[in-house]
């Protein structure tokens, strides 16, 4: 074998070693992205998940508004991603624990009976208008001493929370807006964002409040973060009016 034939075939195997190397860089990292995902979600190779589904406040029991259809989707593909599998159940008719499975729960308590139970028992900070009469608190949130008012179609707000009841419970995770849109934009959100909020939360259970901006003209897709309200959620109201009222501009 000459110098050149051996040039060659070092070339050659050179490049297939770096070749598999680079494979195995990629797969490795593809993996343990794919874990942190699943470790945030609490959502395993071929684990179980419930998808609480709400109906249209006012509407039939089984009339789900079209943008909490496309939350359910939204929330779909991310559990395929994940290598699970979830199992669709009416709002009223969800009567496991909490903490079984992972839970993804969509809808205002007005809607989603379940919502209104986690609301009362995990997060009594945070109270809800559900009044139908019209009025300018209707769909308010009061959390803690502060309420936000909704704005239709120009800023609306939504609550994403990511619950546990302890290291080896699955996590529940709460889309509770004051209109269908601001649930798609929450599960939206925490899609693109899972990343970000699983470094600044770890596995912990947070709260927090997102903002949904001119949804008239932009849908579902400018969000803002409000703040970060878990303190405040999870220690009972005082009995004092809110001291101030926060309105879109």
């Amino acid at each position: 074998m000459n110098d050149d034939v051996r040039n060659i075939v070092l070339g050659v195997v050179a490049a297939g070693l770096s070749a598999a190397l680079g494979w195995l860089a990629r797969t490795y990292l593809w993996k343990r992205k794919l874990r942190r995902k699943q470790a945030f979600f609490g959502l395993p190779d071929n684990s179980e998940s419930l998808l609480v589904v709400n109906r249209e406040a006012g509407g039939p029991e089984l009339s789900v508004m079209r943008h909490d259809v496309f939350a359910l989707l939204e929330l779909s593909a991310l559990i395929k991603d994940c290598g699970a599998h979830a199992q669709v159940i009416a709002h009223d008719a969800a009567q496991q624990g909490f903490g079984e499975r992972t839970e993804f729960c969509v809808g205002g308590p007005s809607s989603n009976r379940r919502m209104a139970a986690h609301l009362h028992s995990l997060l009594p900070g945070i109270r809800v208008n559900v009044d139908p009469e019209p009025g300018p608190d209707r769909g308010a949130f009061q959390i803690g001493s502060e309420r936000y008012r909704l704005e239709p179609g120009k800023g609306e707000y939504v609550i994403l929370a990511r619950l546990t009841a302890g290291n080896t419970a699955r996590p529940a995770f709460l889309f509770c807006g004051q209109r269908a849109i601001t649930n798609q934009a929450a599960t939206r959100y925490v899609a693109r964002n899972h990343e970000r909020l699983a470094r600044k939360h770890g596995n912990n259970s947070f709260v927090i409040l997102l903002k949904v901006v001119n949804s008239q003209a932009y849908g579902p897709d400018v969000v803002e973060l409000v703040a970060d309200v878990t303190r405040a959620s999870q220690t009972p109201l005082p009995a004092v009016p809110a001291r101030s009222t926060h309105r879109a501009s």
